[in-house]
């Protein structure tokens, strides 16, 4: 059999860099896990573009992700996971596993929020997809959830602007909209949302609870990997960072992202 598969890295797409907030998280679960991270910024965001452009840009980049060997594909974004996982769990086949943002959080929400009210706050894609909606539904738990749609919020991330007045405008504008009023929880829908946890605490002063994804996902993964016995025992080298597109903000804006300085290498995926 070679070397074991428990050696070979674990795969993390997003549409751009915000996806580093969930690679972040899983370093900090799992740090004998070699990641190999694809941000597709030549197409950034995702959360404007069709179903179809997605799914066309997730299996070129599993194709990626595959000839690096990867052991797990996770999509670590929220309108690639509504858009492509079916058809990327299909397309890879049994060659690596997929996992996806959504789930382990509506399996979180299951568990804890039974005939509660939830909020949702994420892109125009994730939150017009329904896909949210549709698993709580299935859970068949009587959950109730209000959807609202902030589409200011990923670009003032990923522009720097946080933890700042116009930041907090932003948020508070976006929080006191009426269809999010009378939530128990509130989902952070988007990967870039954890790096504004704090702030959207704050407006809610401990009323709500605020469901910060990529460390649900981070456990999940742990979780997923343990149940089959894919862990790795030690670190196989460098995590590795790819970008369809190279521009010194997302070298910037990684640090922010992940905490650390990393080296992006510019992978020209559509050329």
């Amino acid at each position: 059999m070679g070397e074991r598969k428990n050696m070979h890295p674990i795969g993390v797409f997003d549409s751009g860099i915000g996806g580093l907030t969930v690679a972040q998280a899983i370093v900090a679960e799992l740090p004998n896990e070699r990641l190999i991270y694809f941000g597709d910024t030549a197409h950034l965001p995702y959360g404007d573009k069709s179903t179809a452009a997605i799914q066309a840009y997730a299996v070129k980049i599993c194709d990626l992700l595959l000839r690096q060997h990867c052991k797990v594909i996770l999509i670590a974004c929220n309108s690639a996971s509504a858009a492509a996982y079916e058809l990327v769990k299909e397309y890879v086949g049994s060659k690596a596993r997929v996992l996806n943002v959504i789930e382990p959080v509506v399996e979180q929400i299951g568990k804890t929020y039974a005939g509660k009210t939830i909020g949702l706050i994420g892109t125009k894609q994730t939150v017009n997809s329904n896909v949210y909606r549709k698993k709580i539904d299935e859970l068949d738990l009587d959950i109730t959830l209000k959807s609202h749609a902030t589409p200011l919020l990923a670009a003032m991330i990923e522009e720097g602007f946080f933890n700042d007045s116009i930041s907090e405008n932003v948020i508070h504008a976006y929080l006191s909209a009426p269809e999010l009023q009378g939530i128990e929880a509130l989902i952070l829908g988007c990967t870039h949302y954890p790096l504004i946890k704090r702030q959207i605490e704050n407006y809610y002063q401990g009323k709500v609870d605020v469901l910060d994804a990529s460390q649900i996902v981070a456990r999940h993964v742990r979780r997923f990997l343990e149940t089959n016995d894919l862990t790795s025992d030690e670190l196989q080298g460098d995590h590795a960072f790819f970008v369809s597109d190279f521009t010194r903000s997302f070298e910037e804006s990684t640090r922010i992202f992940f905490k650390r300085k990393v080296h992006l290498e510019h992978y020209p995926l559509w050329e």
